[in-house]
């Protein structure tokens, strides 16, 4: 099997959804088309591109940099926060690996980040609840405020 989908987080949980990927490039469009299926029931507010182009960044980055001697996943988390949306990358790379680039013009690679950065309200790096390394990004405002009903 290359991916699982925990559709149904607990009731108290701000997790709307997760997924576990292998480490494949087949993995970065499932990442993309799954995430875009089980967001849109929650009629975010935010751009589902913008969300989809930093997932896609993140998850080949964790492909790419991701090492463990023993088989391992990618696994990527979305969470609800009042009106922001927050979104985890875990791989069992280092966190000290994670850095943000200033590649040249002409450079092959290296802008995974720098996107990041320049798209989301704010993104951090460190390591893993599950081991390794986490990327995660926050949208502000991916939700309208709920307007206190009139009395």
């Amino acid at each position: 099997m290359a991916y699982t989908i925990d559709r149904y987080p607990c009731e108290d949980s701000p997790r709307l959804g997760a997924m576990t990927l292998h480490p494949e490039p087949e993995s970065v469009p499932r990442a993309r088309r799954w995430f875009r299926k089980f967001i849109a029931p929650y009629n975010p507010a935010c751009s589902i591109d913008d969300c989809t182009l930093m997932i896609s960044e993140l998850v080949t980055n964790a492909i790419c940099y991701g090492r463990s001697d023993d088989p391992w996943l990618v696994r990527v988390e979305w969470y609800r926060e009042e009106t922001s949306l927050r979104v985890d990358v875990h791989n069992p790379g280092f966190p000290a690996n994670v850095r943000l680039r200033h590649p040249e013009a002409n450079d092959a690679h290296g802008r995974g980040l720098l996107l990041v950065d320049s798209i989301a309200d704010s993104w951090h790096s460190g390591p893993s609840c599950f081991g390794g390394t986490v990327v995660s990004f926050v949208l502000a405002d991916a939700w309208r405020k709920e307007e206190p009903p009139e009395s």
